[in-house]
């Protein structure tokens, strides 16, 4: 499907754990270097996917950040803030430096393969994770003051937010930006058409 370019002075930022505490709910199913392998491999392919806007990863991680660096993602270090937290401040400082939309993606979206398409409505953007529970992928007006709170029910919360601020919002459901990894079962991904 051929979809329209993202406006220009858009971002993607994509905030990540550190890789050896990612991932616990799979301990059932992979061993800890198997689960900070598969986090890794994981956001570097949401990495991948956010060419060719800029892509910065917020973290509080050393590994993480020199990670990374490494595939050639700016670094917005923030620890100790917590996910809503750091989310907000990367949002901030991208908008600090003329960034007007920004699309923020989780890391655990094995399917990801286009995040920019995300950023070509003039509203909020959501991409509910398959279960319509949680917000694998938002795009926000930089500068409209949105208030992040991720977590169980947070595309209900988010697209709330949206329609306080004034804004509009539209929701997609993605088969590929919807599938993350939480579970055991979700690492038996899906076949897609194509």
């Amino acid at each position: 499907m051929s979809r329209p370019s993202p406006p220009p002075h858009t971002a993607v930022l994509v905030p990540v754990k550190a890789f050896s505490q990612a991932k616990r709910r799979l301990a059932e199913a992979l061993s800890p270097g198997q689960r900070a392998r598969l986090a890794r491999d994981m956001a570097g392919g949401v990495v991948a996917a956010g060419a060719p806007l800029p892509v910065a990863v917020v973290c509080d991680d050393e590994d993480v950040a020199s990670w990374a660096r490494r595939v050639g993602a700016e670094v917005l270090w923030r620890p100790g803030l917590g996910l809503d937290a750091a989310v907000t401040d990367g949002v901030l400082t991208l908008s600090s430096r003329g960034v007007r939309r920004v699309v923020v993606s989780h890391g655990d979206l094995p399917l990801a393969r286009e995040l920019a398409w995300v950023a070509d409505f003039g509203g909020v953007t959501i991409v509910p994770d398959r279960r319509d529970d949680g917000t694998n992928v938002i795009c926000v007006p930089a500068g409209a003051g949105f208030s992040f709170a991720y977590g169980p029910g947070s595309f209900r919360r988010h697209a709330a937010e949206g329609r306080r601020l004034g804004l509009g919002v539209r929701v997609v459901r993605d088969p590929l930006l919807g599938w993350d990894v939480d579970l055991p079962a979700d690492l038996l991904l899906p076949a897609l058409p194509g």
